[in-house]
């Protein structure tokens, strides 16, 4: 995490878990989002439920990855009246025990994709595909420190921020481990491993960043990463994330991705160079397993349509002799048809 401006500090309470109180901005959006994988069935998935108040909708996602290389995954806006709960869309979020304990649960239906990729085009891909009917119970514990929190003046009151090139006001995160079931159709998990969790609160565009790289990963209960570059409009990149090690954070000063790409300029494979703050330095190796591309599409008040892109990848990692596995996420907006990522100088 980078460094703080003199006058700021960063806040985080337990009291954070639960819902806020919505910004008068259009664009509010409070979210929750958690990953897991199973390293022995190599199954997992992700889980996003981000609540839009103020426009009455929620933004859910499920996506699981199954074994076969198949991937369920739904998408949905529901219809919310407040931002009273974690819960839309048969996705619902409950806190047993603020940064600790928490249960992600879903009661629904997902597109059984055999061909992922076909999600370039949702519509033909709904029409192509099975919908079938999906349960999933996991039970979450929390393995690691809080990392992040909200930005704040010394005072305590909140930064004036505007809301239309605004990702997020606050943002943390912390590593996990899983257990619990995952049934599609006739086929059900019984799964245990490990994954990530992160909230966000604040006005929110997809299209306010330029380009990310985010890879959270496990390699255990006492082994883990998340990496991130994130850049700006302006092409400025800010590297960042934490390397958890025997239960405490070491956070990550600077690091270079280098990534394989197919015909669709999707990734296949990376490499990471990474350093932390306390000197130390690694090098991970990740081979994506099974991708589905994702996209949010924006039209600006003055006719412009913005395309962003983002590609959630299943990934199996390896560093210092260990395997793991977790997600590779890149963002880009899509320019002339090419994500905006591969035409930075």
């Amino acid at each position: 995490m980078a460094e703080l401006a003199k006058g700021l500090k960063l806040r985080l309470d337990p009291e954070d878990e639960y819902t806020h109180t919505p910004d008068a901005a259009a664009n509010y959006n409070e979210s929750m989002y958690f990953n897991m994988f199973d390293p022995e069935q190599k199954v997992g998935g992700w889980f996003r439920i981000g609540n839009r108040p103020n426009e009455h909708y929620a933004e859910t996602s499920v996506c699981l990855y199954l074994p076969d290389g198949r991937v369920g995954f739904m998408f949905g806006r529901p219809k919310i009246e407040n931002n009273d709960a974690m819960d839309a869309g048969g996705l619902k979020v409950d806190i047993i025990e603020p940064f600790k304990r928490l249960k992600v649960t879903y009661e629904g239906k997902v597109l059984l994709l055999d061909k992922p990729f076909d999600m370039a085009n949702p519509s033909q891909a709904f029409k192509d595909h099975p919908t079938v009917p999906c349960s999933v119970s996991l039970d979450y514990e929390g393995v690691s420190p809080m990392f992040g929190g909200e930005t704040v003046k010394e005072d305590g009151n909140s930064l004036d921020i505007d809301p239309e090139k605004s990702f997020a006001k606050a943002h943390y995160e912390q590593h996990m481990a899983a257990r619990g079931t995952i049934k599609i159709g006739d086929e059900e998990w019984s799964v245990s491993g490990f994954g990530l969790r992160d909230k966000s609160w604040g006005p929110r565009h997809w299209q306010a960043i330029n380009w990310y790289r985010w890879l959270p990963m496990n390699f255990g209960r006492d082994f883990g990463m998340m990496i991130s570059i994130v850049t700006n409009e302006e092409g400025q990149e800010r590297h960042g994330g934490m390397v958890l090690k025997d239960g405490a954070y070491d956070l990550i000063e600077d690091v270079k991705i280098e990534s394989e790409w197919d015909e669709n300029f999707y990734q296949t494979s990376l490499r990471a160079e990474v350093k932390t703050k306390s000197g130390a330095s690694y090098t991970v190796d990740g081979k994506v397993l099974s991708l589905i591309p994702l996209r949010n599409r924006r039209k600006t008040p003055d006719g412009q349509q913005l395309n962003t892109r983002i590609t959630e990848g299943m990934t199996e990692y390896r560093c210092d002799g260990h395997v793991g596995y977790g997600l590779s996420e890149y963002l880009d907006q899509i320019i002339d048809g090419k994500p905006s990522g591969l035409l930075r100088p």
